[in-house]
């Protein structure tokens, strides 16, 4: 009989062992640093490529868990996790790692556009980063099929871009039940407002092509115009307003004199402040 003994590898560098079997060491790609030279097409396609280094993943599990109502502050500390570990990705983390490698590019607006197609009788949700920058529309994303994650900034319009992505879906069988458009992401990455993530919503399956490419232009027109703003925008003292009371201050505050604040509508009373709002303005903390 032969030699069936493991073959000896010696690694420099590494103890020896003529029983252990040498292992391919984890790949690392490297991640793009951005130049005061490149444009802002040649920037996203460097960022298309560190993602394609890390590959889609395939097996069944997600390294990272990725919570859309979570601050973009946290999210972006789940971008920096990612990096560190450079393990392969989905749809959903690579829209998180694009928003964190744009950050502070202030020309390029960073949006997420959800897909929700059919099968077979079976349904399969998709989310890419959209990207506007200089009138022209493109993505970036991961998927398993090359042709449904990044789009080169090409588009004139938000629907034709979403047009495209269905075309790329038709290619496949799918059909385009819906489309949900968020708002621009800040490029602040401190900040605690969490991704608007569905702004617009459109049924492809009840409106027609002329009717979705016509909301998607407004849509895109309002965008770049600012109109839009995020319905989570609001200050943390506004969004505690809605739910209990502030302070014990204004628990213990008469119907009475609810009742006076509610009919007085002079100008002094609008300018005149709470005083229990005031109270909270310093060392006012959100848990994340």
């Amino acid at each position: 009989m032969g030699d069936l003994r493991w073959p000896i590898v010696r690694t420099p560098g590494s103890p020896f062992h003529p029983l252990r079997p040498r292992l391919r060491a984890h790949h690392v790609p490297s991640v793009p640093t951005f130049k005061p030279s490149m444009s802002v097409p040649d920037w996203l396609v460097s960022i298309q490529n560190y993602m394609k280094a890390l590959q889609y993943n395939h097996t069944g599990t997600q390294f990272f868990e990725v919570k859309k109502s979570r601050p973009l502050s946290g999210l972006m500390e789940t971008a920096r996790e990612m990096i560190r570990e450079s393990l392969p990705i989905k749809c959903l983390e690579a829209v998180i790692l694009g928003i964190y490698l744009t950050n502070g590019l202030t020309s390029l607006e960073r949006f997420p556009i959800s897909f929700k197609t059919q099968f077979s009788g079976h349904c399969f949700h998709h989310v890419v980063l959209g990207v506007y920058c200089n009138g022209r529309y493109g993505s970036l994303g991961m998927s398993r099929r090359p042709d449904l994650m990044d789009k080169p900034l090409a588009h004139r319009t938000l629907g034709e871009l979403v047009a495209e992505f269905e075309s790329s879906y038709k290619r496949y069988q799918h059909t385009l039940k819906k489309v949900k458009i968020g708002l621009y992401v800040p490029h602040d990455p401190h900040v605690f407002q969490p991704i608007e993530w569905k702004h617009l919503v459109l049924n492809a399956a009840r409106l027609g092509a002329q009717e979705m490419r016509k909301e998607l232009e407004k849509h895109g027109r309002d965008m770049r115009m600012k109109i839009l703003k995020s319905s989570s925008a609001q200050s943390p003292i506004k969004e505690r307003s809605r739910g209990k009371s502030l302070s014990p201050r204004r628990r213990q505050s008469s119907p009475q004199r609810r009742l006076t604040h509610r009919r007085d509508k002079s100008p002094a009373s609008v300018e005149r402040k709470p005083p229990e709002l005031s109270t909270l303005n310093d060392g006012y903390q959100i848990r994340i």
